[in-house]
């Protein structure tokens, strides 16, 4: 399907694992747009100085097993989770695995293309696009979205936020999916993000405080780029 690869264009766009397999193999940079939470996290982990490793949910029993890793996944009362504020508890330079049903699986499916790896957020948005307009072409922008339990992809407002503030930062050709993305970016998302159908979600389970912190716009300057196993900070 060479007509789904966006062929022709520098800069694409699209959404969850399907889309990486769409344009993946066709592009050389791809950002794994993820802004509650993964992506977020993940920018927060490294900016807090943790070792981070994204992981496929449900974990193999391996990730769960090291005795040296902390394992963000909740099941420990007040301990590290996907609330990006959470691991700010873990002393630094603490290795942590992140497991995510549609952040990591999308980061670590980028990955089996070859394709060089970056999580962008709404936090990093300024820095990621500085750091990918120097990266190799073509870029691929992919918005995870939300995987429902029937297995239907929900395309999330949020996504689309972290991707448009991302995507307003790169040179280049636009394909048609990037430019309609990119005209949905806002200056001020925090009440976007905070009434979305995501946001909504994590306060009725208690995590009140994730839109507040996802939505903060160019407050880091964290470039997260996946390195084998592990995100590291571009330029480290």
């Amino acid at each position: 399907m060479t007509w789904a690869q966006q062929d022709g264009f520098d800069i694409r766009f699209d959404w969850g694992a399907p889309g990486v397999a769409r344009i993946g193999p066709s592009c050389r940079t791809l950002v794994v747009v993820d802004i509650l939470r993964f992506s977020t996290a993940v920018e927060t982990g490294l900016s807090h100085g943790l070792v981070v490793e994204p992981e496929r949910w449900p974990m193999p029993r391996s990730a769960a097993s090291r005795h040296d890793t902390f394992v963000a996944d909740g099941s420990v009362p007040g301990g590290p989770s996907l609330s990006p504020e959470s691991l700010l508890v873990l002393p630094a330079g603490a290795r942590v695995v992140l497991p995510s049903l549609n952040g990591a699986t999308c980061a670590l499916a980028a990955a089996d293309t070859g394709a060089l790896v970056v999580a962008g957020s709404l936090r990093n948005a300024g820095a990621v696009a500085r750091y990918v307009a120097g990266a190799p072409f073509p870029v691929g922008v992919i918005a995870a979205g939300d995987l429902a339990a029937d297995g239907t992809l929900r395309p999330a407002v949020e996504d689309i936020l972290g991707s448009a503030a991302i995507l307003r930062g790169l040179p280049g050709s636009r394909s048609p999916e990037a430019t309609v993305a990119e005209a949905g970016f806002a200056a001020e998302p925090l009440a976007l993000v905070r009434e979305s159908a995501s946001a909504r979600q994590l306060a009725s389970v208690g995590h009140l405080g994730d839109a507040d912190w996802a939505a903060q716009l160019d407050v880091s300057s964290c470039v997260p780029v996946l390195s084998g196993e592990q995100f590291v900070a571009a330029g480290s």
